[in-house]
């Protein structure tokens, strides 16, 4: 069934005609935001009698959603995309699309909106609502499902977390005339942005915070074209005071610094609970190296949305710069942390056959898309937990990264026991707390009630007083328990104890399991599969280091084992019924300057302690490599890992280095050149930009990707054109000799920077 299949165009093909249909209808109310990409299915036939209609799909994004007559011209253009593999003398019957129905999901109402395609025949439009019930398509639908396609196209284009079976991406926008619809649609939708939701880091989208205008200035930021967001945001903020802070932003992307601060002066008067505007204020005094100020600011726009993310997030990456990391580590832990969605995406359905062509005039240069020993990895390598952090809880561990960039690990340390209360702690005072109540219930005497009540009291932030409840460890001696209101939140909570307190000595410091091979001593990386619990007690005991596959290995003697000091574990700050002490006013040793660590946050340590322990180990086998003289071998994929690692952890040059490495593998991946040629762009080499640059079209084209913008290849050369000119770019590519198809394609970056009139296109 070959000559049924399109020439061009990705395909699904459906086991029961329609159930793609089918199942996106009945998925219709788990979309929660932007909703998936449109859904473009079609039924071919041969016309024959006898023969079995099929029904197949694709999803696409980029088509212009305005109208029925656009989405319809789409369908009838896949009626020329059919391959024509019959020929004069051949007796077989030629394939034909017999009908289509394209569907794309409004945002804003809710809704689907559906077109119906005959051919030959007539085109039907309508809406489905979430119960499946039909209604009729009037024209302010129309509006929100073109802009919704839009949004979806602009914030899709490039998230390598969404990725889709046969999904093609065409260009959104190609024209000027183009964008002035959207910039016209996108301010008569505006004041409904809200509806359409928000990133997973925002709690409560609102009306300057949502994915129209992250759409918006992700589309003029890539290009630096801010001047067309301007003008937008000017005329909304004569209706909406709050869109101040977009407006000012916009202005700081065009360099007009002092513009931007007349209007954050003037809107401070209208809106000075904004935190959006604080947070813009904050930024440009950070940029002016300004960070006390800007701490105070950051401050106020805590005060303002005490329950968004963002807001903590920016003060603490303030104290970082401001090198106060006692009150960063605080701050962090008082962040609010968010269920993390994802986007939406389409029922899977398993198709009864897959067709996806391999454009072959780009797609030559990339090695074969087949599995390979390049695509394995050490297992220690495949279970680190960090890339799966997804939303607030990956965004909380890049400032836990950067925290310890900034100060080293020994030091991170050292200030998060001098800040929460540490388990040894707490269980030196509950042993103190069970030896006071022993001595009272054989008569020893008692302190008056007075100083009781006193010691028994715990004075809150807010400066509220009550009585303190006891303390206790659950059952497994690893979570510290509390009484009291269920809102009184640790991160926020004081706890009683004497100035003197200090962290115990009695941290335990294992060695790095580095696991030195006996027969030619050379480190090598493994993490035990056995739980934090279980391994820290296994290397107090044995002191030797465990593999993956739990055997033990002593280290070689002629090799140093780097160390690393495994985290103590934190008293969390979470609640289990306890029966109070009938002592408990008595209790002589308590807390007063310290914080119960939130559960998340230790957990968050012991990730980074996951991969700081396999990137020490990694620097120590490339260090010993260098010193014997003996060349250093890593499959693709763990390359790629290590270079992903340095990234997280702030190592930009060694990160690059193995991406560099990963290149010489055969392995079929698209992101180490995705990383390289963003870190060649910020270095401004326009030849190693365009070299990488080509890979990533390669693969981005063999995916169906075949948009211009917003892409990263667009935006790198973008900032390449802001210091050398898109002319320098054009004849770099033009001398390098490039085959036709692929110059074409690199030249169409340029092409959208002339129409568009992108800073650097005139010279």
């Amino acid at each position: 069934m070959t000559d049924a299949s399109f020439k061009d165009v990705p395909e699904l093909f459906e086991v029961e005609v329609g159930e793609a249909l089918t199942a996106r209808t009945e998925s219709l109310a788990t979309f929660r935001e932007l909703g998936p990409p449109d859904l473009c299915h079609v039924v071919k036939s041969t016309g024959r009698a006898g023969q079995r209609d099929l029904g197949s799909y694709h999803f696409i994004s980029g088509v212009d959603a305005s109208s029925s007559a656009s989405l319809a011209a789409y369908i009838n253009s896949l009626t020329y995309a059919i391959e024509d593999n019959s020929a004069w003398f051949s007796k077989s019957t030629a394939w034909k699309v017999k009908n289509g129905c394209y569907c794309c999901f409004n945002a804003f109402s809710r809704v689907d909106i559906r077109v119906d395609v005959k051919i030959p025949g007539g085109v039907n439009a309508y809406v489905i609502d979430l119960r499946g019930e039909r209604h009729e398509a009037t024209p302010e639908i129309w509006q929100e499902a073109y802009v919704s396609a839009l949004l979806r196209a602009i914030l899709y284009s490039d998230d390598p977390a969404y990725w889709l079976d046969a999904y093609r991406k065409l260009d959104p926008i190609t024209t000027q005339e183009g964008e002035l619809r959207f910039l016209q649609a996108a301010e008569a939708l505006f004041m409904k942005g809200w509806q359409v939701g928000s990133d997973p880091e925002i709690q409560v989208a609102t009306v300057v915070s949502n994915h129209l205008t992250a759409g918006i200035m992700k589309y003029f930021g890539d290009s630096g074209r801010y001047q067309q967001a301007a003008n937008l945001f000017e005329k909304l903020s004569a209706r909406e005071p709050e869109v101040a802070s977009l407006l000012a932003k916009s202005y700081l992307g065009m360099n007009e610094e002092v513009k931007a601060v007349q209007i954050m002066s003037a809107a401070m008067k209208h809106t000075p609970q904004s935190y959006t505007l604080l947070h813009v204020q904050s930024d440009f005094l950070r940029a002016k190296g300004k960070c006390d100020w800007a701490v105070k600011l950051a401050r106020e726009a805590v005060n303002c949305a005490p329950s968004e993310f963002v807001t903590w997030e920016k003060l603490t990456e303030l104290y970082i710069d401001t090198k106060d990391f006692e009150s960063a580590l605080l701050t962090l832990n008082s962040c609010p942390m968010f269920t993390f969605n994802g986007r939406d995406a389409h029922r899977v359905l398993a198709p009864a056959r897959v067709h996806l062509p391999f454009k072959r005039q780009i797609g030559d240069i990339l090695p074969e898309k087949q599995k390979n020993e390049d695509d394995e990895a050490d297992p220690a390598l495949l279970r680190l937990p960090a890339p799966g952090l997804r939303g607030t809880w990956a965004r909380a561990y890049s400032l836990l990264t950067r925290l310890v960039s900034e100060i080293g690990w020994d030091e991170l340390l050292k200030t998060r026991s001098s800040v929460f209360v540490m388990e040894e702690e707490y269980r030196m005072q509950k042993a103190h707390v069970d030896i006071h109540g022993a001595a009272v219930k054989n008569g020893s005497p008692s302190e008056s009630g007075s100083d009781g009540d006193a010691a028994n009291a715990v004075i809150h932030e807010d400066g509220t007083v009550v009585e303190r409840v006891r303390q206790s460890v659950a059952s497994d001696g690893s979570t510290l328990a509390a009484d009291g209101d269920a809102d009184d939140d640790a991160s926020t909570r004081g706890v009683h104890s004497p100035q003197d307190s200090k962290m115990s000595a009695s941290e335990s410091k294992p060695d790095v399991s580095n696991s030195l091979s006996a027969e030619d001593s050379i480190p090598i990386i493994r993490v035990s599969s056995e739980s934090d619990t279980e391994r820290e007690l296994a290397e107090q005991s044995s002191r030797t280091t465990t593999n993956g596959n739990g055997d033990a290995k002593e280290g070689a003697a002629d090799v140093t084992s780097p160390t690393l000091e495994k985290p103590a574990q934190a008293a969390a700050g979470e609640k289990e019924p306890d029966t109070p002490s009938p002592n408990a006013s008595q209790e002589p040793y308590s807390f007063t300057n310290k914080r119960l660590c939130e559960r998340w946050l230790d957990n968050l340590f012991m990730v980074l302690y996951e991969d700081l322990r396999v990137w020490t180990i990694f620097r120590a086998e490339v260090a010993h490599f260098k010193t014997q003289h003996v060349a250093y071998r890593k499959t693709g994929l763990e390359w790629e890992i290590l270079g992903d690692l340095g990234l997280r952890l702030h190592h930009k040059e060694e990160a690059k280095e193995a991406y560099q490495r990963c290149l010489d593998t055969v392995r079929y991946s698209q992101k180490p050149w995705a990383k390289l040629v963003e870190m060649y762009a910020e270095e401004g080499d326009i030849t190693r930009t365009i070299q990488a640059a080509i890979r990533v079209a390669a693969y981005q084209y063999a995916d169906y990707t075949e948009m211009t913008f917003p892409t990263l290849i667009a935006r790198c050369f973008f900032k390449l054109g802001q210091i050398h000119g898109h002319a320098k770019i054009s004849f770099t590519l033009l001398s390098m000799g490039l085959p036709d198809p692929i110059l074409k394609i690199m030249d169409s970056y340029l092409q959208y920077g002339k129409v568009f009139k992108v800073e650097g296109y005139d010279f």
